[in-house]
């Protein structure tokens, strides 16, 4: 039985030029692969464009609406008919922007049609909150791998900062692509923090009273810690 794969990281982890390897690896050995992703990614237009300048066409584009399933189908059978040659694999990228029932589609065709599906995306946005399509992937995907890159203070960076204009903003909606005023910086925990002045998912901790934290009265004794009679000392042993 094949498997579904879920690769992600944060922004500039090298997702789409890791998918880009991965399509040469199948067809330098002979195999064929369909490429698709989400059509709400309009970066590339048609296609998927890595940061290194590598680009390359999609086979399909999958709406909100789209049947993946039936529309990979589609795609497979033109495949056989003009190639002679089955899929060896399908490979996703901007996996986040899928629906729920997308992925399940991907989770069947891996089951049913015994075809390997490689997924890519981030799984969080700006607000680190979990997209539909990375939650459900998380929760389904026969194997996860985790693309790593830095922060800018050099740590391990998981969260996704967006910036307008150059500056970071945490308020809006989901989705909005890399475009002339919006960009992405991957950002660790301290600094997702430090920009976000203590935000997460649009909240914000308000410091708590010392003692108050762990819900103890500072000015009141628990029962565990208040006086009590000292014990009388033991008497010593009498010798004999």
């Amino acid at each position: 039985m094949a498997k579904l794969y879920f690769r992600y990281g944060a922004m500039n982890s090298g997702k789409s030029t890791s998918m880009l390897q991965a399509a040469y690896n199948y067809e330098e050995r002979g195999h064929r692969v369909l490429l698709a992703k989400p059509s709400v990614d309009t970066k590339g237009d048609r296609g998927i464009l890595s940061r290194l300048g590598v680009t390359r066409g999609v086979d399909f584009l999958l709406t909100p609406e789209t049947d993946a399933y039936a529309l990979f189908q589609q795609h497979r059978h033109e495949t056989e008919a003009t190639t002679g040659l089955d899929v060896s694999a399908l490979l996703v990228d901007e996996a986040q922007f899928l629906t729920e029932t997308q992925v399940d589609d991907l989770l069947r065709i891996a089951i049913l049609e015994n075809i390997p599906v490689l997924a890519y995306g981030i799984r969080t946005d700006f607000q680190t909150v979990a997209f539909p399509g990375s939650r459900r992937l998380l929760e389904v995907s026969h194997s996860l791998e985790e693309l790593k890159t830095i922060c800018r203070c050099g740590r391990k960076a998981v969260f996704n900062g967006r910036k307008v204009d150059g500056a970071f903003v945490f308020d809006g909606d989901q989705v909005a692509i890399d475009g002339v005023e919006v960009t992405y910086e991957s950002l660790c925990g301290s600094c997702y923090l430090e920009e976000s002045h203590g935000v997460l998912n649009n909240r914000r901790r308000e410091p708590a009273e010392r003692g108050r934290s762990i819900g103890v009265d500072s000015h009141e004794a628990s029962p565990a810690t208040e006086s009590a009679p000292a014990c009388p000392p033991a008497s010593s042993p009498s010798l004999p």
